[in-house]
């Protein structure tokens, strides 16, 4: 395997010396673990599968899958042709390969994907079995040139602002139900219904699945949700269409994602191209991404049960990878109770993203995130901001100018270094707002160029410095601070 990032200096002088300095002098480079397969093959075709999108091959893939596995492993081949199928689930030391021209084409039948509990070390959660899985596994595959679709539009929500007035007119006629303000589209009424439904069971900590089973539809599926795996890899497949997330990696180690392709509509609701979350030891290479959420994406849990659970997302390198539409090309956040730290993003572009590089999280959620180093970005046509900083998500309205007292629950960015990006034709350039009673701190922008319609806006911040920045505004001011303390903000002419 090649090599693939750079582990940074011990956390124990990081935060107490200079972010460039530290970043500057890398240990050697590591790589997550490879997969071992066993060289056993055998073709779904040998499994009674048949190709031709309407039968349900769901039980040809679990008999290929179990008899891999009791040889011990291998690659079970999927060949050309349209496999019709409901969930698949994944065993240990297995490759799941798509040939060039095979389709997996996830059922939309949503009673197929029924309600399971999912164990995250400490934490219990309900959810809809997602289309493609695999629990406490070593060694595991998916790869090819082939399509995997998730069947997804089955179970969205769909709101009216994000489609043209063709699209939304011929999807209400198509069935499903409508909210009161006739500005949302639903498959069916239980899932109109299930969003209040639930968090009331939530609230009262139920984990009964007879309790939620009503509103299963409400639970879309993640796509892909790999959980407490180990040695993963994803290698070039094409994934689309997914209910939720598309690719979820949760509590996973030695995980690299090389040349995949995720497509998911503008419209599709939370359909986050990866989310990475609590993973330690990760590759992410040369993938090109257009979705309806956030196209690459570092987690780490939400709120208590991420703090309980207090496994960081650590190691993570990023790289040569394009983001189209999506609500941040890069984001961490707003999930990030248990830590982010040790991520590198270079030779990345975003065209046409919402937000470039995104950092959001709020009050309650705590987590601290360090240690955070991008270069070598190229954005061109954001929509809002080039470079965000939002510590009110979730929040309606203004925030309120008091600050709380610092508990669990205060979320923590600091000792980042943005060096070497640039951001041309875009509606915004850069804002930092951090919280009053925990400023953003040690952040460090060198050689940027930020262009776009308004001008950098930074408050509750400290130690921030700029070195080469330049901020190409059309209106307002080229830079506006409140309650910025300890920087060098000059900005290069």
């Amino acid at each position: 395997m090649p090599r693939l990032f750079s582990v940074f200096l011990a956390l124990a002088f990081l935060s107490a010396a200079p972010l460039h300095a530290a970043l500057t002098k890398p240990v050697s480079p590591i790589a997550p673990a490879a997969p071992k397969i066993p060289s056993t093959r055998v073709s779904l075709a040998d499994f009674g599968g048949k190709p031709d999108g309407i039968t349900l091959n769901t039980d040809a893939f679990a008999r290929a899958i179990a008899a891999l596995s009791e040889k011990g492993g291998g690659t079970l081949f999927v060949p050309p042709g349209i496999w019709h199928t409901g969930p698949i689930a994944l065993k240990s030391r297995i490759n799941l390969h798509l040939e060039a021209g095979a389709l997996v084409q996830f059922s939309r039948d949503t009673t197929l994907y029924p309600l399971r509990h999912f164990k995250a070390r400490s934490e219990t959660f309900v959810d809809s079995t997602s289309p493609l899985s695999g629990d406490n596994l070593e060694d595991i595959a998916i790869t090819g040139s082939g399509v995997i679709d998730g069947g997804g539009d089955a179970w969205r929500l769909v709101k009216k602002a994000k489609m043209t007035e063709g699209a939304w007119n011929a999807l209400v006629k198509s069935g499903g139900v409508l909210n009161d303000k006739k500005n949302e589209w639903w498959p069916s009424q239980a899932a109109l219904e299930g969003g209040a439904a639930i968090a009331t069971l939530e609230k009262k900590g139920s984990i009964e699945i007879a309790d939620y089973a009503p509103y299963q539809i409400f639970l879309r599926p993640r796509m892909v949700r790999l959980l407490d795996c180990k040695r993963v890899l994803i290698e070039g497949v094409t994934v689309r269409n997914a209910p939720n997330w598309t690719l979820h990696p949760w509590l996973c180690e030695d995980l690299a994602i090389r040349d995949v392709k995720i497509f998911n509509n503008r419209w599709a609701q939370n359909s986050d191209a990866m989310d990475i979350d609590s993973c330690r030891r990760v590759h992410i290479k040369g993938c090109i991404v257009d979705t309806g959420d956030d196209g690459i994406c570092i987690k780490s849990g939400i709120n208590e049960s991420g703090r309980r659970i207090g496994v960081p997302t650590e190691d993570v390198l990023v790289e040569d990878c394009v983001v189209y539409e999506g609500h941040g090309g890069f984001t961490i956040g707003s999930e990030m109770s248990g830590g982010v730290r040790n991520i590198l993003v270079q030779n990345c572009t975003f065209i046409g993203t919402a937000l470039g590089l995104r950092f959001k999280t709020s009050r309650g959620r705590g987590g601290l995130v360090e240690n955070i180093h991008m270069r070598g970005i190229r954005m061109t046509h954001i929509e809002g901001n080039a470079i965000d900083f939002n510590f009110f998500y979730w929040v309606q309205g203004q925030p309120q100018p008091t600050a709380p007292a610092v508990d669990e629950g205060t979320p923590q960015f600091r000792n980042m270094l943005f060096e070497d990006i640039t951001a041309r034709d875009g509606s915004g350039t850069l804002v930092l707002r951090g919280l009053p009673e925990m400023p953003i701190n040690n952040l460090t922008f060198r050689n940027v160029t930020l262009a776009g319609g308004k001008g950098a806006d930074i408050a509750n911040s400290d130690k921030i410095v700029f070195e080469n920045v330049r901020i190409e505004n059309k209106t307002g001011d080229a830079l506006t601070t409140t309650a910025v303390t300890n920087s060098k903000l000059e900005l290069a002419r």
